[in-house]
């Protein structure tokens, strides 16, 4: 089923219509050819999906009529990506992904050991594309939102906006003890917020690691294997997946 994601503007609860402008409209008429009757997705991006009927389409707009109401497909807890810049284009995977498995924002970070440094007009251009990826996971996988990808933060700064955060993990290949990782994993309930800081491809530095203990971000160990940056963060954001997927009782955000 198509999915697509529209302002609350646009949506008539009470007239059970909703109105889709702008590109998607292109892409309905013209890629999907769609015709009246045929059902889809809508999603206002924040706390509710809604199953659709396409009703009337013109060139300027797609009017649908609000079937009911979908069940929301958002993990239970806010798990916020700190993702330390990788070389090349790895960050679009990192992304995509990272979407796919329910992240509900994603931070570049710029630490000591990344080789990717952006100048300003590299950075606009990097978080346009990393935005518009983030929008076409989104609706790949059904999800309620379209997740945020920030400007790039420095770790301080990082650190500084998790603060509030309920938990913050910072996997480190020299600490020790899965019994400590699997607690730590669990102890994100629903309802929680999460950070989970992960470093570029030379990791983090001694120094970097005290910094994230200061600021009460926890080290853990993902194991005897030293994963990659782009696999680390898809590890941590999969067992968290399933950990809170899984747990009954549920607090949708």
């Amino acid at each position: 089923m198509f999915h697509f994601f529209v302002d609350r503007t646009q949506i008539d609860e009470g007239q059970n219509r909703i109105t889709i402008t702008g590109p998607d409209v292109n892409h309905i008429r013209n890629v999907l050819r769609m015709k009246p009757g045929e059902q889809l997705r809508v999603s206002n991006g924040e706390d509710k999906d809604y199953l659709c009927a396409v009703e009337e389409v013109s060139q300027e707009q797609v009017t649908v009529e609000i079937l009911g109401p979908l069940e929301s497909t958002e993990l239970p807890a806010r798990i916020v990506l700190f993702q330390g810049l990788p070389k090349s284009d790895k960050m679009e995977l990192i992304i995509q992904k990272a979407v796919e498995l329910g992240v509900y924002e994603i931070v570049p970070v710029a630490t000591r050991r990344a080789v990717v440094k952006l100048d300003r007009k590299k950075e606009e251009s990097k978080l346009r594309r990393w935005n518009l990826i983030s929008e076409s996971a989104a609706k790949q996988s059904k999800r309620l939102i379209v997740p945020q990808v920030t400007g790039v933060m420095t770790l301080e700064e990082a650190f500084s906006y998790a603060a509030g955060f309920d938990k913050c993990l910072i996997p480190y290949e020299n600490a020790e003890g899965m019994e400590g990782t699997r607690e730590a994993f669990a102890s994100i309930r629903p309802g929680m917020t999460a950070g989970i800081f992960i470093g570029p491809e030379g990791g983090f530095d001694q120094e970097e690691i005290a910094q994230a203990e200061a600021h009460g971000v926890r080290p853990v160990t993902l194991g005897k294997r030293i994963l990659r940056t782009e696999t680390a963060g898809l590890y941590a954001l999969s067992v968290l997946g399933f950990l809170l997927d899984g747990n009954e009782g549920d607090v949708r955000l």
